[in-house]
């Protein structure tokens, strides 16, 4: 068990990627800290990881305000004595084409997807800098590479992401930290279930591999990632999208 005996955050948890992402660490013998802004959201969540056998606390927090952040960043250190792992997971989509964007749709994914990247960023790095080790995996998209008409929001979160992660990666390496991001494609939730079936076509037909990826195929990458088995991995992005995007 790769983890045994670190501990990880993850934001974001309650569902989903972010879920899954907890389950992996977890069966690799992590400890969890469980992020997300209202705690019974992740009332299931606790129980996938309590019951592989592993500890999980859960912590409230609106991942775009400071005080937020640094409060449960603070409880987290305190709790567990040691930050090894960072998964900046949390994110919103409100999609609509640019002319029709409002202000308060532009601001709320802006400030999800990258203000809680760069905050929770910025009070982890404070801990792992102390402790001269620790790594980050950011959940990016294929969207911040690509582009995608509808997003524009949500486009420019991810490419910001992107940024955020090689700027880390280069600022952080003195210190034995490294920060790499997962770029998500076109991955079976809920809400692609909910697709139509011509939606659903037409979106298989872009992606070579012709299926959609499952939570659980981001989770292992991003478990790679934060592991030593990647020592000498910083600043990259991989994307986990059935080769509909290659960089």
């Amino acid at each position: 068990m790769s983890f045994e005996g670190k501990t990880v955050i993850v934001t974001g948890a309650a569902r989903g990627i972010g879920q899954a992402i907890a389950k992996k660490f977890a069966e690799e013998g992590a400890d969890l800290a469980l992020v997300d802004l209202n705690t019974d959201w992740l009332e299931e969540t606790v129980g996938i990881v309590k019951g592989l056998g592993r500890r999980a606390e859960v912590y409230a927090a609106d991942v775009s305000k400071s005080e937020d952040v640094t409060a449960a960043v603070t409880k987290i250190n305190e709790d567990f004595g040691q930050i090894d792992s960072l998964i900046n997971n949390a994110g919103i989509t409100r999609d609509g084409l640019m002319v029709r964007m409002s202000d308060e749709d532009w601001d709320a994914v802006i400030n999800i997807n990258l203000r809680g990247v760069f905050l929770f960023s910025r009070e982890v790095a404070k801990i792992m800098m102390k402790q001269r080790h620790g790594t980050m995996v950011n959940i990016a998209s294929v969207i911040g590479l690509m582009g995608n008409a509808g997003q524009i929001n949500y486009g420019a979160s991810k490419g910001g992401v992107i940024n955020i992660t090689k700027t880390v990666a280069k600022e952080l390496a003195s210190r034995n930290i490294r920060a790499n991001a997962v770029a998500p494609g076109f991955i079976q939730t809920a809400m692609t279930e909910k697709l139509s079936e011509k939606v659903t076509e037409a979106m298989l037909n872009v992606i070579p591999l012709k299926k959609f990826g499952q939570p659980e195929d981001v989770a292992d990458v991003v478990c790679f990632l934060a592991g030593d088995a990647s020592r000498y991995v910083s600043g990259q992005v991989i994307s986990v999208c059935g080769g509909m995007v290659t960089h």
